[in-house]
């Protein structure tokens, strides 16, 4: 089994990433064997890239709120953050460009083996929920995260946090209401 920093080594001389390797741009993700949350998201955003931390933007600050957790037990090794892509993709006509299949599908298993603790994954967004919860999604987001509780104890997923999402957040008053005080407790059960 390769170590968090083997898997880090090879992602660098992916010649994929070459570009973001010359630019001295690590592939940006938070792992440790001891975590007990796994926080799947879609990829960095350029903000990030600039400061190297995940989430480390206002939907970080959202998502902390919603775990019901300060910073330092976000950045800790309790949480794990593994995004669908650990560089930022670049922009498209709207919005950021999905992030690149080949991370998830030659990365993520063996980044999630060295993680044995991992009680929880929160599955943010529709390309996290595709690729983990597959041919059990719902017909859509806002129905899948509706149904969390029928992909629990193993999955948890959510509508992204992000700023933009602030017209499915007033369409959808009951996310707040009753899914995040939920997602709020099962963090702070596992955490104790």
């Amino acid at each position: 089994m390769k170590t968090i920093d083997e898997i880090k080594q090879e992602l660098m001389t992916d010649p994929r990433n070459q570009d973001y390797t010359q630019r001295d741009i690590p592939p940006i993700f938070q792992a440790d064997p001891q975590a007990k949350i796994l926080i799947i998201g879609q990829a960095p955003g350029k903000k990030v890239e600039e400061s190297l931390i995940p989430f480390h933007d206002k939907s970080g600050e959202k998502l902390m709120a919603w775990m019901g957790i300060d910073a330092n037990t976000f950045y800790s090794k309790d949480i794990a953050i593994v995004p669908m892509d650990f560089y930022y993709p670049g922009k498209a006509k709207t919005g950021d460009k999905p992030p690149r299949k080949f991370i998830a599908q030659e990365y993520h298993a063996s980044l999630l083996a060295c993680m044995p603790q991992i009680q929880l994954t929160i599955l943010i967004g529709n390309y996290a929920m595709k690729y983990y919860l597959g041919q059990t999604m719902q017909k859509n987001l806002t129905e899948t995260v509706k149904n969390y509780a029928s992909y629990l104890p193993r999955y948890f997923p959510i509508v992204h946090p992000s700023p933009l999402n602030f017209r499915w957040q007033k369409k959808n008053p009951w996310f707040e209401e009753e899914v995040v005080p939920v997602l709020k407790d099962r963090v702070a059960h596992i955490l104790r």
